[in-house]
């Protein structure tokens, strides 16, 4: 039995509008394995989505099946209000046609971020694309729309630059009205991590916790345990969980990443799919 989202389809979609009468807090929900939509003031910003079944067929007849653990909660298609989605890197969980294509076909506006390392691969795998890719790497800040990004490193497993230097695994930090928000991508913990996000005293974390396991080979990520005790160094305000609950060999518990929170101290939330948390602003906004 495959786990079915709390809210999907058009009870999903109404719920996204209903939540544009609040304009003043951050609205997010969370789509599957890395991708959050985040709503505020009626702007949209869609993180790594994948919402398709497209490596589930592509390793149907493998010795590494991916095998569904939960529904899909909507066809991208249906999410005509994005102005911005990112790829934080380029494995198809994070950059998948299959969930690209009808997104762009419903948002022609909408703009793409992505690690500027992975711009000529970005342009082969959708080569339908309207405009240019606003690519970062670390250390770069740019608008997009009404937010501000930042590029941090992500480790996944290290942290391979191109051959300028440029970040091909990424995070990004987002600046979102008087909201800052952190998705990690796919990473582990390096050297350095904490002292680069703490400055941005962040109000939410999004934080991968299925782990690191040779034996599934793929690359890994930060455990339950290592998202609660990063959140907790970093000051995040929340910590929302993601990666998990959509492949059977690469998942894990997030009653664990429960229980870590409250030895650390971890202000956390879990999300079920589709639902949405409304973060209200903690701090007065500037101007």
């Amino acid at each position: 039995m495959l786990i079915k989202p709390l809210q999907q389809d058009e009870p999903l979609l109404a719920d996204i509008e209903a939540a544009r009468s609040d304009r003043d807090s951050l609205h997010i929900w969370w789509l599957g394995q890395s991708g959050f939509l985040l709503q505020w003031s009626g702007h949209h910003l869609l993180f790594d989505p994948y919402l398709s079944d497209s490596l589930t067929e592509k390793y149907h007849d493998t010795d590494k099946p991916h095998v569904r653990l939960s529904e899909r909660v909507i066809f991208p298609g249906h999410l005509g209000m994005v102005d911005v989605v990112t790829s934080s890197h380029n494995h198809t969980d994070h950059l998948d046609y299959h969930t690209l294509y009808p997104l762009m076909a419903a948002n022609w506006h909408m703009q793409f971020v992505i690690p500027e390392a992975n711009r000529e691969f970005v342009k082969k795998r959708l080569t339908y694309l309207e405009s240019e890719p606003i690519g970062l790497t670390d250390g770069q800040t740019a608008p997009v729309g009404p937010f501000t990004f930042h590029g941090v490193p992500a480790a996944h497993n290290d942290i391979e630059r191109d051959e300028q230097g440029r970040c091909r695994f990424m995070g990004f930090v987002a600046e979102i009205g008087p909201y800052t928000v952190y998705h990690s991508g796919d990473t582990l913990w390096y050297d350095g991590i904490v002292e680069m996000l703490k400055p941005f005293g962040i109000d939410v974390a999004f934080l991968p916790i299925n782990g690191n396991r040779p034996e599934r080979r793929v690359a890994g990520n930060l455990n339950a345990e290592e998202a609660a005790r990063l959140g907790r160094e970093i000051g995040a305000r929340l910590v929302i969980p993601h990666h998990y609950d959509l492949f059977a060999f690469n998942t894990a518990d997030p009653a664990e990443f429960v229980r870590a929170c409250e030895w650390e101290g971890t202000p956390h939330r879990v999300l079920q799919l589709g639902e949405r948390l409304t973060y209200a602003a903690t701090r007065p906004v500037a101007g």
